[in-house]
Formats: structure tokens, C-alpha cells, sequence
């Protein structure tokens, strides 16, 4: 965090009409800023703006030599306000219910504002974060070349919401609300074929099954290291993506996107179902050329974007080599 950079954001109006005076941290990677094409990455629901270097939770996608090549791009990465990255108790979010993943987005846009940012290459998110990514492009339509949305879509479904609301029940209920949230969650991420690959029943020596082992694993992880007002936010942030909320419908907002929109679905995806990202292409397209879908074959499901690195990259390189190729011959002509 040693790297971690403010803008100052006073009184940001949220959806239910209250102020606050916000502190959206950053951090930079690759190139810098304003030297070379910009990449704006949104995490997911308990990730950070940390995606490269020592701990980057997205160290296998983005680096030098990487698909998303540091030597030729600079990274952005904003961290959701309220996500207590910093461990600044003034800086998470108590009243989380007035929040929205458009709020989120109108945050990133004064951000890019305050850096003088008025063009990027890309932006990219996993879940929570492509729906981020979907919104600040209807906000700003002419912002990004490139939209690529992964394991995510432009609305949550019944399906989602429903389960956002367990969520909320068991961190507003439980004795111990964080690791009981994320292991349920966990069991959402991926898939039952996953965990039978993964456990096939095996248990313990003290006879314990393994696959309860991993999830108290992972719910004791995350109350080690996260924050309970910023696990209540970040899933209120996941239950309203919504890009057509007070907007006409999906086709006509949608269409107004300048940039080539890349979308990729995850084939046994629980969460963002790849039926649903089909449907999304298929009505974009109808109203918009420069629409395109790649599909992650995996028996992890929602996390598939976090382990099938070798298909995500092989889905991206076409975006991003391209733009390399452009540069390494503008270097040598100059």
C-alpha cells in the first residue's frame, strides 16, 4: 500500500440523496501516467486496487510480458470507496444502503476527471467490478476504446438478488458474520463439480471432509484481513448493477457506446449466467456492430476468471496485442 494515492472527492451525493465526503485511493502500475495507453481495472467484491507486483491478485494477467504487457500500458486501478484497503477506519462506509454500482461509477469518472484522464484504452473488471465497467461506460460513452466485462453483465438477475440478501442476512445476523458470509459464498463461486474434483469427500486425519476445512479456511482469511461495514457495501454495490435503473431500455442505452464491447461469460458460471451474457450479445449486437463474446469453458464456475488464466488471455490477447504492435513500431520509426 505504500504506493496508494488519494483524490478528494467532497460532497458526493449518493442514490439516497446523502453526502459524503469521499477519499478514492489508487495505484499506478507500468508505464506512467499520460506516457502511454491507459488500462482502468475494477476489482471484485473483496479484491483491491493491488492488481500487480508482490500480492497483485491479478499477477497472472497483467505484467511485463504479461497479455496486459506493464512495458507498453499504464494500469489504473481505483479502489471502491468504503473497501478498506488502507485500514483507515474514517474511510469505510457505515450507511451502506444508499450506495449504488452507479454511484461507484460517477466516483471513477470525477477520478479520471482529477487526473486529467479524457481517454482510456480499456476498461476491464471480474463480477462486481465488470458491472462497474458497464456503468461508467453508459456514463461516459466516448471514455474507454475498449469495454471488456468478464464473468459479469449489465443487470443482476432475481437469482443474484436473492442471494445478495442472504448475504446481507447472515452479516447483519451471524455471530460471526464475515467468515460465515464467505463461506457461503464460496459455495456460490464455484461449482459442485468443481468441489468433487477438488475434495472427492476426502477428509482430514481428525475426520473432518476437506471441503469444510477449505471453507472455514476462507472465512477465516477474510475476517483476518477485511472489514465488516466494507463486505455490507460491496455486496450492496454487486445486488444494483443495473445500467437501465431510471434509463430507457438495455438496446437504446447500451448503443450509445462508443467503444468495441468484449464481453466474457464463463460456461457453468453460477452467479452471471452465460445464458444471460449470450442474451446481452445478441441484443447489443442487433443495435451495434462492434460487439463481440468469448466463453471460458471450466468446471469452477464464477471463479473460472480468477484460475483459467491460459483461456482469459487467449480471449484478450487480440485486444491488447494489437496496440503493442502499434507502439513497438511507432518506438523504432522515432
Amino acid at each position: 500500500m505504500k504506493n496508494l494515492k488519494y483524490i478528494s472527492i467532497p460532497g458526493f451525493v449518493n442514490n439516497n440523496g446523502q453526502t459524503f465526503d469521499i477519499n478514492l485511493s489508487y495505484q499506478l502500475f507500468g508505464q506512467p501516467l499520460h506516457s502511454a495507453p491507459i488500462v482502468l481495472v475494477n476489482h471484485a467484491l473483496t479484491g483491491n486496487s493491488n492488481v500487480v507486483g508482490e500480492n497483485g491478485w491479478w499477477n497472472d494477467l497483467i505484467g511485463e510480458n504479461k497479455c496486459i504487457d506493464t512495458s507498453y500500458y499504464t494500469i489504473l486501478a481505483f479502489n471502491i470507496p468504503g473497501n478498506g484497503f488502507d485500514n483507515k477506519q474514517e474511510h469505510l462506509i457505515h450507511n451502506y444502503k444508499g450506495f449504488t454500482a452507479r454511484n461507484i461509477a460517477q466516483l471513477f469518472a470525477e477520478g479520471l476527471k482529477q487526473l486529467e484522464i479524457t481517454e482510456l484504452f480499456s476498461i476491464i473488471g471480474g463480477s462486481v467490478g465488470g458491472g462497474i465497467a458497464w456503468e461508467l461506460a453508459i456514463l461516459q460513452p466516448n471514455l474507454a476504446k475498449h469495454l471488456i466485462p468478464i464473468a459479469t453483465d449489465w443487470k443482476v438477475t432475481d437469482w443474484l438478488i436473492a442471494n445478495c440478501h442472504i448475504q446481507e442476512a447472515i452479516l447483519n445476523n451471524s455471530i460471526k458474520p464475515l467468515e460465515d458470509a464467505r463461506m457461503h459464498a464460496m459455495t456460490l463461486y464455484r461449482t459442485p463439480e468443481s468441489l468433487t474434483k477438488k475434495f472427492d469427500r476426502d477428509q482430514t486425519e481428525n475426520s473432518v471432509f476437506k471441503v469444510e476445512s477449505w471453507l472455514n479456511y476462507h472465512g477465516q482469511n477474510l475476517d483476518k484481513r477485511f472489514h465488516l461495514p466494507a463486505y455490507k457495501l460491496m455486496n450492496q454495490i454487486l445486488k444494483t448493477i443495473d445500467i437501465t435503473r431510471g434509463r430507457l431500455s438495455f438496446k437504446e442505452v447500451a448503443s450509445a457506446i462508443k467503444g468495441h464491447v468484449h464481453i466474457i461469460t464463463i460456461n457453468s458460471d453460477l452467479f452471471f449466467k452465460a445464458d444471460e451474457n449470450w442474451e446481452t450479445y445478441l441484443d447489443l449486437k442487433s443495435v451495434k456492430k462492434e460487439v463481440t463474446i468469448g466463453e471460458i469453458k471450466s468446471i469452477h464456475g464464477h471463479d473460472a476468471f480468477l484460475i483459467e488464466f491460459d483461456q482469459l488471455s487467449k480471449l484478450l490477447n487480440p485486444i491488447f496485442e494489437v496496440k503493442k504492435q502499434y507502439n513497438t513500431v511507432l518506438k523504432k520509426a522515432i
